[in-house]
């Protein structure tokens, strides 16, 4: 079960530089909340309060936020409109898709004497015979409901039939409560409890109200000593029946009640807990190997970034041109020269690569290209390190070639130096065009 906690009013008053006492407007949503509770107390100069998409069962503890003005609790368990007399400057309520059965209640907003906009869409009530000209007749200073603007006609319509709406509410009603409290007694019925008799509900809904803190820390109790259980004695994992029982629970046809939504809200927190607790349980992945004990360095690209290298022989240096991202901030890389391998760390994903030759670190820059984003690593080779010579094509003798034909093509000739080595290349000479010799 999720509190309304300082912590977490505090977070969501970051637009207010965290400052709660002062606080005009919070946003609260999907927070799985489950209570109402101490916003009262907190932010007296609340005028704005989302709630919506949690699982709130009742309207509570708002009775002193007297600057109140637009109160969203849509998409909760909200059965009954209540406890909202002390909200005097509130304009705007919105209790879409909740489970609001007992549309009398709605007369409790006639204390709300600025209240100009109701949603109720997607509720029980809504589905009533009468039920728009039962509530524009019963909040006369009501504008807009459900989106829809009241014109003065519907209003006169209404208020004239309001005797008879009033009645077939009331049999609608009626009907409604007897309906939810057999669906609660079959709820209690599943988990092995007992519930009262009908005529004995209400006095059994102010001894649940009175109860639940209490409920709830048993609630809180029970489910830290079943994680404890779970995790010392671990249930065996067999897929299909896993697979099995979560067909059979999201294919069971079931009632949409507060009792079904949240028992699909509990079985989505138990399997991600369930998830987390395998997750924790994994072995930790042992670090890539990125040089072998033999001292030998491998190629790695964890990022999958895409990289070439190129020579800028003005000034002896090999580039490396690695794609990183071209929005990525710059301080999410390290950059690491040696002299016979780079190492870039990118959101903490390494590449490094050999490089062709022997390079000075302590020479070697890094920068962003300004037009691509990418990272350009230049790195000038070592004192020692020859410079790859552009092929010479070899010329073919004019006695080799036949009469009246040409060679289309011409071979030619290069050479390899071992990286890491030393050597010295003698330039072509006239004598011998074509050649170069290694010593």
């Amino acid at each position: 079960m999720v509190y309304i906690t300082e912590d977490l009013v505090r977070k969501r008053a970051e637009h207010n530089e965290g400052q709660i006492f002062s606080l005009e407007e919070v946003s609260l949503h999907q927070q799985d909340i489950e209570r109402m509770e101490h916003i009262d107390r907190w932010c007296r100069d609340l005028r704005i309060l989302y709630l919506q998409s949690n699982l709130i069962p009742r309207i509570e503890n708002v009775g002193r936020l007297k600057k109140l003005q637009y109160l969203n609790l849509a998409l909760n368990n909200i059965e009954v409109i209540e406890n909202l007399e002390g909200c005097e400057n509130l304009q705007k309520l919105d209790l879409t898709v909740n489970f609001v059965g007992r549309l009398s209640s709605v007369e409790s907003l006639q204390h709300n004497v600025h209240l100009t906009e109701l949603f109720l869409t997607g509720n029980p009530c809504s589905q009533f015979e009468g039920y728009r000209q039962y509530v524009v007749a019963a909040l006369p200073r009501l504008q807009w409901l459900d989106g829809t603007e009241i014109s003065r006609s519907e209003r006169l319509r209404a208020s004239q039939r309001l005797e008879e709406v009033r009645r077939r509410v009331w049999e609608q009603e009626e009907e409604h409560l007897r309906r939810r409290a057999r669906e609660k007694e079959e709820e209690r019925r599943k988990k092995g409890g007992c519930w009262p008799a009908p005529e004995e509900n209400r006095e059994a809904n102010k001894e649940e109200n009175q109860e639940e803190e209490e409920e709830n820390r048993e609630e809180n109790q029970e489910e830290k000593e079943e994680n404890r259980k779970a995790e010392e004695n671990p249930a065996p994992n067999d897929p299909e029946e896993e697979e099995r029982l979560e067909k059979e629970f999201w294919h069971t046809p079931c009632a949409f009640t507060p009792e079904s939504r949240l028992e699909t809200h509990r079985h989505l927190e138990e399997k991600k807990k369930a998830k987390e607790r395998q997750t924790e349980k994994k072995p930790a992945s042992l670090p890539r190997t990125l040089i072998t004990a033999d001292g030998r360095v491998l190629n790695t690209n964890e990022p999958k970034l895409d990289f070439c290298f190129s020579e800028d022989e003005e000034h002896n240096s090999i580039v490396l041109t690695l794609e990183v991202y071209r929005h990525m901030d710059t301080s999410l890389m390290d950059v690491d020269v040696q002299p016979t391998y780079a190492r870039v760390k990118v959101k903490g994903k390494i590449f490094q690569v050999v490089l062709p030759a022997e390079v000075k670190p302590d020479s070697s820059t890094a920068r962003r290209s300004q037009t691509t984003g990418h990272l350009v690593l230049s790195m000038p080779r070592a004192s020692g390190e020859i410079k790859v010579a552009k092929s010479v094509p070899r010329r073919t003798p004019r006695s080799s070639i036949s009469p009246g034909r040409r060679s289309r093509d011409s071979t030619k000739d290069t050479f390899s130096v071992p990286l890491g080595h030393q050597a010295h290349m003698d330039l072509p000479s006239a004598r011998s065009p074509g050649r170069s010799h290694v010593i």
